[in-house]
């Protein structure tokens, strides 16, 4: 099985919303989503606009997750995998990716929901690669973490 990854493409956020139904923790339907104002016309024009830079893993032309992040803030917004995909490295080179993206930007400070649980496999997930809890909350209960990054010389921010 050969993973391909390359960035999103607008035409992507339909199979995205998909996806993102179908993950073993933190599920959100499309008509969630939906109800959140997010839709595969909203998605993609985000996408479109560079305010939704993401990166896809792709096996057999279909998508088996993502990473996407907002480019105005530096937050992580939504890291994704299909159940059969996990524990592959494809979570960890998603972000990575973003990150790197991210930090071309200028952002300095990356930050990102989890669950608060110990239980979830994103608390761990997280942790072990270095983000670090703000002792914050968002609006549906995750806990906000971040991470400090180098940002590369003649950044704008």
């Amino acid at each position: 099985m050969l993973l391909k990854y390359r960035a999103a493409l607008p035409t992507d956020a339909e199979a995205c919303l998909v996806l993102r139904g179908k993950t073993r923790e933190n599920a959100v339907s499309e008509h969630q989503l939906r109800a959140r104002g997010i839709n595969a016309k909203t998605w993609g024009e985000d996408i479109r606009t560079g305010a939704l830079p993401g990166y896809v893993c792709v096996v057999d032309e279909k998508i088996v997750g993502y990473c996407f992040g907002a480019s105005n803030s530096g937050e992580i917004v939504v890291l994704a995998l299909l159940p059969d995909f996990e524990n592959r490295g494809i979570g960890r080179k998603l972000l990575n990716r973003m990150i790197r993206e991210l930090t071309e930007l200028g952002h300095s400070r990356l930050f990102l929901g989890c669950s608060p649980d110990p239980r979830s496999r994103s608390y761990g997930f997280y942790r072990h690669l270095g983000w670090c809890s703000t002792n914050t909350f968002d609006d549906y209960g995750d806990e906000i973490l971040e991470i400090h990054v180098a940002v590369p010389r003649g950044s704008t921010c």
